[in-house]
């Protein structure tokens, strides 16, 4: 399996954390997209960092993650839902140089949004990008909502995008005193790409191998952009026959861009009055 989140703890020293690995759904989230280099690193350690995020999720729900911000890539948005079904786009300029993620982002902001059916209404959550780079905008993140001492070590390339979380649990110091110190220093050599082939159980015993770890069961993520014509059928008659026709009328066909998906939905004539007779018609 190589595309899972799977969490562990190191018993001894009352530390716990996540590996997540993508490779086939990572190819298929880039398919087609074009993007700057610099953005596909960014997109992908976003995509790690939302899948460490939401399979933390217990019941039915979406979580989405947006970085917006004033520099040449504006806006980085990925969703996941409770059952790791992940999405995710990026909006910039057409050519970024290489560049730190400050300049990359410019001044933003991090939004996190919760939808859950149980809840009456969507959380969200509102900070300021602040960090270096997107391990750092996260730990900032995850030190304000969950008040628990974090590090992200995360690696993206064209065909893997590879993340690791640790965070510090209360009874950690009177455990180990040095031992967030030790599992830090230990975690951080996780960046050497050569242990990217490696199951999740092999990276964990080769990185902390003189502790003692539980892991606990792998998590599958599944690409999330499955084609869903109910709902563009549904936005069509929100619309109403009326503005469909004047849309019709002006361009010849009806075009509806699913930015988030990297589709296109075209209907003519015929597949908008097949729509408003609650027929299926045929979109290409």
């Amino acid at each position: 399996m190589h595309n899972y989140v799977q969490r562990f703890l190191l018993e001894n020293l009352d530390i716990r954390g996540a590996v997540v690995h993508l490779d086939s759904v990572w190819q298929q989230m880039l398919a087609g997209r074009d993007y700057p280099h610099p953005v596909t690193q960014l997109l992908g350690e976003m995509s790690a960092t939302t899948l460490l995020l939401g399979d933390n999720l217990k019941q039915a729900g979406r979580l989405t993650i947006q970085l917006n911000g004033s520099g040449p890539v504006s806006m980085l948005v990925i969703d996941c839902t409770e059952s790791l079904y992940i999405r995710g786009m990026a909006k910039c300029v057409q050519h970024i140089e290489p560049q730190s993620v400050s300049n990359l982002l410019g001044h933003g902001q991090l939004l996190l949004t919760l939808d859950m059916p149980s809840m009456r209404e969507s959380y969200q959550s509102i900070v300021p990008l602040d960090g270096n780079n997107i391990a750092e905008i996260f730990e900032h993140y995850f030190k304000q909502s969950e008040q628990l001492p974090s590090r992200l070590f995360l690696i993206t390339t064209n065909q893997t995008t590879f993340g690791l979380l640790l965070q510090k649990l209360p009874n950690a110091d009177q455990q180990d005193p040095d031992g967030w110190a030790r599992a830090e220093a230990l975690a951080a050599t996780v960046l050497d790409q050569t242990l990217l082939d490696l199951s999740a159980k092999e990276i964990l015993t080769r990185l902390f191998y003189e502790e003692t770890i539980r892991i606990f069961d792998a998590q599958t993520v599944h690409y999330g952009c499955q084609e869903n014509l109910a709902k563009i059928y549904s936005m069509l008659r929100s619309l109403g026959r009326e503005e469909v026709d004047s849309i019709l009328k002006e361009f010849g066909e009806v075009i509806i861009n699913d930015d988030i998906c990297n589709r296109e939905y075209r209907l003519d004539a015929l597949a908008v009055d097949a729509v408003f007779r609650e027929a299926g018609p045929t979109i290409h």
